[in-house]
């Protein structure tokens, strides 16, 4: 049997956005999801923001972060499963509908702890809250058909290298998946897929202008906190254990700042040292900012500009925690130039630039959904444009780090060998005499670049450029 409930046929119409108190963590998903997905939100920020104002327990708390970043990551399996049960178009349903559809789905695939029945009975009470009857037996009829005609989904064989099949298996977009299968091969593909879909672990790295990491994993253990040091980074501590990141010890004290493994290596390129100018050109939320100040022991200059007024003030305040008084964090567009008295030279740059953010899909599945090839070839003219626009503020023997969260080679190899085509006086230094020892290995030719699958943090790429002339 085939169901259709498609946007605006009338149905009884209830409001989706009651008390948040009121509402089960079922409706409180969707919501979230409907606003990812009809906004292009993103659904960390939904989430803290509900967590923070809805009067959940700790378990709702877990539930809901599972429903959500579960159905995200797994939506494009989810989605072909719902279409065969639906007359004409997924997308032509209701939004809100939809998103409770594929959130149900995934409770009845991946998770055990709910038995079907209530699972699907708890989506036909959220539909009738938010379209009354006729919205209830939609649910009802769809999610009944998909339960009684469940379909196995086989894993696809590498070497048959059939983009559909590792799309829809994986959850990923098969524009993407092309592009990864060129550039990976089918030999990682699988692997890469299957890394994206992990959950990435909570990643501190230490104030260094504050203690070491021997000394805070100790507090952590004195304090009952699981925790182990980053494999990659010297800073960096993994935390095993579950609760909100300002309650750990040592936070209010500034002893640590939560930013990727991968991350972290970034600023070991630009290798800043102490008395230097230093310009962080897109530095909100201000993680590689505040590890320059502490790579430099704090004393330097480093002039820290972003676009965004909340993303400076997210700079501040993580800089005044961590007790770091060598930042100055100001409002400015690099693209169209510094003003007085930003216009000087400086001895390194760093552009962390704007970017799709493939590289995060751990912690953000929704990036899957949200971005298009159109995202990728808009965003890489701005990367050209900010390292264009960067360069002509260093010094002669200067430094520029280019860095990105991607791994899309349109955003990182491509605009660096733009930039070195066609801007004289620079030279691409290798990667690999900068980084620390341990993670020397993290390299594709001279750049920086570390990839999920091999090596369980984010991926990150990033190259060393030097002023010679």
């Amino acid at each position: 049997m085939e169901w259709n409930f498609s946007k605006g046929q009338g149905w009884e119409k209830v409001s989706a956005f009651d008390s948040a108190a009121e509402k089960s963590v079922r409706k409180l998903a969707t919501e979230i999801l409907t606003k990812v997905d009809t906004r292009k939100a993103y659904a960390d920020v939904l989430l803290d923001h509900t967590i923070k104002s809805a009067a959940l327990d700790d378990r709702d708390r877990a539930l809901l972060t599972e429903l959500i970043y579960g159905t995200l990551r797994w939506r494009g399996r989810l989605d072909p499963c719902l279409s065969e049960s639906i007359r004409g178009s997924l997308e032509e349903t209701d939004p809100f509908i939809r998103n409770l559809l594929r959130l149900t789905l995934y409770q009845l695939d991946f998770l055990d702890r709910i038995p079907d029945y209530a699972a699907v009975n708890e989506a036909v009470k959220v539909a009738k809250t938010h379209g009354g009857r006729r919205a209830a037996g939609f649910v009802n009829g769809v999610l009944r058909n998909v339960v009684r005609e469940k379909r196995a989904i086989i894993p696809p064989e590498p070497a048959e290298r059939r983009v559909e099949d590792f799309a829809e298996y994986w959850s990923h977009p098969k524009w993407l998946v092309q592009r990864w299968l060129q550039y990976f091969g089918s030999e990682e593909i699988t692997a890469l897929l299957k890394a994206n879909n992990d959950e990435a672990p909570l990643v501190l790295r230490t104030n260094r202008t504050r203690g070491t990491r021997e000394t805070l994993l100790d507090l952590f253990g004195t304090q009952g906190v699981k925790a182990v040091p980053c494999s990659w980074s010297p800073e960096g501590i993994v935390i095993r254990s579950g609760g909100p990141v300002d309650q750990l010890p040592g936070f209010q004290a500034g002893l640590f700042q939560v930013q990727g493994e991968a991350s972290q290596l970034v600023v070991y390129l630009l290798d800043p040292k102490p008395g230097e100018r230093i310009l962080d050109a897109c530095s909100a939320p201000g993680g590689k900012t505040t590890h320059i100040a502490e790579f430099m022991d704090d004393r330097g200059h480093i002039i820290a500009i972003d676009i965004s007024a909340k993303g400076i003030r997210r700079v501040e305040q993580n800089a005044r925690r961590l007790g770091l008084t060598s930042i100055q964090a100001l409002r400015a567009d690099l693209t169209r130039g510094l003003t007085i008295p930003l216009d000087e030279s400086y001895d390194r740059i760093l552009v962390d630039a704007p970017c799709s953010g493939f590289g995060t899909l751990r912690s953000h599945p929704e990036i899957k959904w949200t971005r298009s090839e159109s995202d990728i070839r808009r965003l890489s003219q701005l990367q050209k444009k900010l390292l264009i626009r960067a360069a002509s503020y260093l010094k002669p023997g200067g430094v520029l780090v280019y860095s990105t969260c991607t791994l899309i080679e349109d955003e990182n190899e491509k605009v660096v060998e733009d930039f070195l085509k066609y801007q004289e006086g620079f030279v691409l230094e290798e990667a690999a005499g900068y980084l620390p020892d341990q993670a020397k290995s993290l390299l594709r030719g001279s750049y920086f670049m570390a990839w999920p699958h091999r090596h369980d943090t984010d991926g990150f790429f990033a190259a060393r450029l030097r002023k010679v002339a």
